[in-house]
């Protein structure tokens, strides 16, 4: 029997990669260093409360549908998604609300009620990420890429100025909307990618694009549902997953990956190797003699992390929805104090998911699973998760208290706490960061290491650490490429039957 292609790591680029190679025919092993699979997108249930640990909404379905079709597979035979309505609802300090549909009209109503002066304003910005989207997401998205000598093609070149990559998502925002309110809305969606608004390109505007225009969808049972579908496929198609299996070296034989060793001391030799671990943690810590590649991934921005509260509350607060965003008075001090001066901000904006607004059974009767997330700096020295984590997360149930939450501190049942320290320990996630490296520069976001090794044959990363970046939808397409990649590398031997499954 041929040798398998080894891949480190069951996050969703991992399981995407997996079910593509298979269905070119090769014969798959999945190694997961923790007991379950999904990497980052994980579950946690308590006392009948049911929390997703990770990405928490369901955008760019089509992606997602086109991995099942690969495997010859329906996705709605494996789970259930539905759209989202509204979209979001925000609170501020000073009594504003807003809330976004998925219908323009009942957008627009609330446009008029926050801010009427800003209403053609959202319809000419909406038209422009528009058009940044029909600019970039060919090249940047649905074809391969390997970085930036890939992207720097002559049409996007001189489309700089066109799809804003000289100005900051902030400074884009100041040109369309008069509202502050309005402009620290649509600034939240760098943080998708861990980004500040105030120094990521103004191209990540388009990430909003995605969302107000194609939508968004939960997940019925839970994000988790996603990755139990993908290890349902898996093991249809024959792929061998194995969990509780951490591997401490890649095997390296004149110049190409061959295998890994297990922390057991098992050896599995391999035609070649797919990372779905954080890059800089690969190099560093399972390729011996890389040093070269570690210290220029070092020179790049760590993308922030986060301050995750898991919530589990014997209440009904009405003010929630699906997903709430409970905003600050202005963003720059929070995003100063993250990327400037590397400490978690005081007083910070709050993103609230609560699943069980959609779904009730994630959850007792009369109670809510509250998935907080507060975007804190990647791991520095400069705190102490072990010793601070109890006291911050007081202080964010107080500010939610002072928000619109009353006595929230009071009807909490369960509480579980998933701190940047604990990114990196659990998923060896360099620094902590949820996000690999930034997009706080015009060229961070293209120099994220490369899906091919340049310096290994045979070596390839899928997930959020390499291109396109991270997000359910992003990490899958990395994996697509990832095997389109292997498919057409004349040194890794390729299958002679038929796809499996």
């Amino acid at each position: 029997m041929s040798s398998p292609i080894v891949i480190i790591g069951a996050g969703v680029g991992g399981l995407a990669t997996a079910i593509y190679l298979s269905r070119q025919g090769h014969r798959v092993v999945v190694l997961e260093k923790n007991q379950r699979i999904g990497g980052k997108l994980n579950i946690i249930q308590e006392k009948g409360y049911t929390f997703d640990t990770g990405p928490t909404l369901f955008t760019m379905p089509w992606i997602v549908r086109d991995l099942f079709a690969a495997a010859n597979r329906n996705q709605d035979d494996y789970f259930e998604i539905a759209m989202l309505e509204p979209l979001f609802r925000c609170y501020w300090p000073d009594g504003k609300e807003f809330e976004v549909s998925q219908c323009f009209p009942t957008t627009v109503r609330e446009l008029e009620k926050l801010t009427p002066e800003d209403v053609p304003n959202y319809f000419r910005f909406v038209a422009h990420i528009a058009d940044i989207y029909k600019r970039v997401a060919g090249p940047f998205l649905f074809e391969p890429f390997s970085g930036l000598r890939d992207f720097l093609r002559p049409q996007l070149v001189s489309d700089g100025l066109r799809i804003d990559a000289f100005q900051s998502v902030y400074q884009v925002l100041e040109r369309y909307f008069r509202s502050p309110h309005l402009r620290q809305v649509f600034s939240r969606y760098p943080t998708y990618n861990g980004s500040s608004p105030y120094e990521a390109p103004g191209t990540f505007n388009v990430i909003a694009y995605v969302e107000l225009v194609y939508g968004g969808w939960y997940v019925r049972g839970g994000m988790y549902q996603l990755a139990r579908a993908l290890q349902r496929v898996l093991e249809e198609l024959g792929v061998e997953i194995r969990t509780s299996s951490e591997v401490s070296e890649i095997i390296v034989q004149n110049g190409a990956a061959t295998g890994v060793r297990l922390t057991n001391g098992e050896e599995i030799e391999s035609t070649c190797v797919v990372a779905n671990s954080d890059p800089h943690y690969t190099y560093k810590n399972l390729l011996p003699g890389q040093e070269k590649v570690v210290r220029s991934i070092e020179r790049l921005q760590p993308s922030a992390s986060g301050f995750i509260m898991l919530l589990g509350i014997d209440k009904i607060y009405d003010q929630l929805r699906h997903h709430t965003l409970f905003f600050n008075e202005e963003n720059r001090h929070e995003f100063d104090s993250i990327f400037g001066q590397g400490i978690p901000a005081t007083n910070p904006s709050i993103y609230a998911c609560t699943t069980s607004v959609s779904d009730p059974s994630l959850a007792p009767e009369g109670g809510m699973n509250m998935f907080l997330l507060i975007n804190a700096p990647s791991l520095n020295g400069k705190t102490d998760w072990d010793k601070e984590t109890q006291a911050y997360g007081d202080a964010m149930i107080r500010k939610l208290e002072e928000r619109g939450l009353p006595d929230l501190s009071n009807h909490i049942v369960v509480r579980k706490v998933i701190t940047p320290l604990d990114m990196y320990r659990h998923y060896n996630a360099a620094y902590g960061s949820i996000y690999g490296v930034s997009s706080n520069s015009l060229l961070s976001a293209f120099l994220r290491p490369s899906m091919r090794s340049r310096t290994l044959k045979r070596l390839y990363f899928v997930g959020g650490g390499t291109h396109p970046g991270g997000g359910i939808p992003m990490v899958i397409l990395s994996g697509k490429t990832a095997a389109q990649h292997i498919a057409s590398d004349a040194n890794i031997p390729q299958p002679e039957g038929p796809p499996r499954g």
